[in-house]
């Protein structure tokens, strides 16, 4: 392809008019058309300031197939960011889903006769929890690798592409929420009906059971959402690995602080369970959830700071 062809690639892709163009880069709207025509060339420092406007290099702008590669780099990216939010979405899924389970064992004593110890249900709870972090490290190296390669990313979707993933988006959203709600309709409707769950722990237990299930699958669906709809912001990728914005340095105090949240949650944990009685029992592993929810206080002050 001509540097023209390229040109006028990349100028329609990113909806940029001539007019538009020619007023960024201080010249005429002709001069702009006589490029693309390949009748004249950009001066030397037109050039740079193209392949800084459009992300690319000069040799790709001035001889390269730009269109070829603008595919081939959004099938790439694509299909990494659709990984990244299946798993991730799986990770915190499979960590709830290990609280609801453990609820459930324990539960089934009603039918069992206490059989089934705390320690028991506690120890099925970590092996989700395992899986969960192994998924966490694994996929987070990976995405640290591609970002790494791939620090700065040109705007691949096209306005319609992002207005059929925004009306998914509202379904997927709705639908997150919604199953949240069913588990808490439940779950205080069957409190209401029969009051006599909540005089014996094992049938608690199991309601507890049924509600995290809905909470399992309505945080999964939200948190994949959630990443998908980042997937199309492309300002914001670029703004979260430039490493002097102000976005970049919130995500890593974010990061840091979680991190330390969650440690420490763990520390409580194990401390807990080793040194109190049924200490690694049902209501202990509580204490990771209050650890998310310091995570997220922390996350919106941290996000709300100097704004």
């Amino acid at each position: 392809m001509s540097l023209g062809e390229n040109l006028q690639f990349l100028r329609k892709r990113d909806n940029i008019t001539q007019e538009q163009l020619a007023e960024k880069l201080d010249v005429s709207r002709q001069s702009v058309s006589k490029w693309e025509s390949d009748t004249t060339y950009p001066e030397m420092d037109k050039l740079i300031q193209l392949c800084q406007m459009f992300h690319c290099s000069m040799d790709d702008l001035v001889q390269g197939y730009i269109k070829d590669i603008h595919v081939e780099d959004k099938i790439e990216y694509d299909n990494h960011m659709n990984r990244f939010s299946k798993f991730i979405s799986m990770a915190v899924g499979l960590i709830l889903l290990g609280i609801s389970v453990m609820f459930m064992l324990y539960g089934c004593n009603f039918f069992l006769s206490g059989i089934i110890k705390e320690e028991f249900t506690g120890m099925i709870f970590f092996i989700f929890l395992t899986i969960s972090v192994a998924i966490f490290i694994v996929i987070g190296i990976q995405h640290s690798d591609y970002v790494n390669k791939n620090p700065i990313l040109e705007n691949f979707y096209t306005q319609k592409e992002i207005d059929s993933f925004n009306k998914k988006f509202s379904i997927m959203i709705a639908a997150g929420v919604s199953i949240i709600l069913i588990g808490i309709i439940i779950l205080m409707g069957v409190e209401t009906a029969y009051p006599q769950f909540d005089d014996n722990e094992y049938l608690e237990s199991l309601l507890s059971s049924v509600f995290m299930l809905c909470i399992t699958f309505g945080v999964t669906t939200l948190v994949y959402a959630g990443i998908q709809k980042g997937k199309y912001n492309i300002d914001e990728y670029n703004k979260e690995n430039d490493t002097d914005s102000d976005i970049y340095k919130k995500n890593k105090l974010k990061s840091s602080i979680c991190a330390c949240i969650m440690l420490i949650s763990t520390v409580i944990y194990l401390i807990m369970g080793f040194t109190i009685e049924n200490g690694f029992g049902v209501p202990y592993v509580l204490i990771f959830a209050v650890g998310g929810i310091c995570c997220a206080i922390a996350a919106i002050i941290i996000n709300n700071k100097n704004n």
